[in-house]
């Protein structure tokens, strides 16, 4: 197989404009009306990312690596994908280079399918729901352990930062690329007027992970008798909006000591995954 391995002399050359000079939310937009770009980083990431069948446009790597890590993934690349190259210290001029562990891939996104059609497909019966999410870390650590702790489908709104921002992707160490996710809503606006109903028109439980003094433990034996639960998770600083609390079925806490007053949301996430799915 052929391999396109072009040596760079110019850290400015308008290749590398998408690594550089563009940023995430442009990358998203840069083929409209046709689907973006991500930047996936790191063999372990770019691996899972082709695992799933996502399509590599270019690949750029530290010189040292095209015989290490690199060679694994240059080789399951279709013939002529263009694979750039050069020193680490020339490479160090590129915005974050010094976080890929000598690698990064430019690769498509997919459409992605509306969200009752995911359900339908993966047969959920434990999912989680993000409601604006801000946090890139956040997300692709709530994504590992969703992956990690049986949890079927993870849906988000719109407003919640991107799983295939590097960051997210990075943090969940590639299994964004491995749970079935999607928006569950094209605004936020809709989440909040039909989102909660749609789900339990689908048969789920919904419950508001919150510090409210009716709220039920994490331990109720009533929370696992339910066929399908959606767990609803909110931003860091503000919560859950008070519409989606009302329409839940259930808000659940996690009960704190110490008098602290509250889990970071990716940790919450991980508790609750855990106890729900058991």
């Amino acid at each position: 197989m052929t391999k396109n391995i072009i040596t760079i002399n110019d850290i400015n050359a308008g290749e590398l404009d998408i690594y550089q000079r563009f940023t995430e939310p442009q990358l998203v937009h840069i083929y409209e009306p046709g689907m973006g770009l991500f930047i996936a980083e790191s063999k372990h990431v770019i691996l899972r990312a082709l695992d799933a069948g996502y399509e590599p446009v270019s690949v750029l790597s530290e010189d040292k690596d095209l015989t290490k890590d690199g060679a694994e993934i240059i080789a399951r690349c279709p013939e002529g994908t263009p694979v750039y190259t050069a020193p680490f210290n020339v490479l160090a001029n590129l915005t974050g280079f010094e976080l890929t562990r000598g690698l990064l891939c430019a690769m498509r996104r997919r459409k992605m399918p509306h969200f009752t059609e995911l359900l339908e497909k993966c047969n959920a019966r434990r999912i989680a729901i993000l409601e604006g999410v801000v946090n890139p870390t956040n997300v692709g650590a709530i994504m590992r352990s969703a992956a990690a702790l049986n949890i079927d489908a993870v849906l988000l709104t719109p407003d919640c930062a991107d799983p295939l921002y590097r960051r997210a992707a990075r943090v969940s160490m590639g299994t964004v690329f491995q749970i079935p996710w999607t928006y569950i809503c094209d605004s936020r606006e809709e989440w909040e007027q039909t989102g909660p109903e749609s789900l339990q028109q689908s048969g789920f439980k919904l419950i508001s992970m919150a510090l409210k003094k009716d709220s039920m433990l994490l331990s109720d034996p009533k929370l696992k008798q339910y066929d399908k639960l959606a767990i609803i998770l909110g931003s860091e600083g503000y919560g859950l909006c008070e519409n989606t609390l009302q329409k839940c079925d259930h808000t659940v806490m996690i009960p704190m000591s110490h008098e602290v007053d509250s889990l970071n949301v990716a940790a919450a996430s991980a508790v609750a995954f855990w106890e729900l799915t058991k």
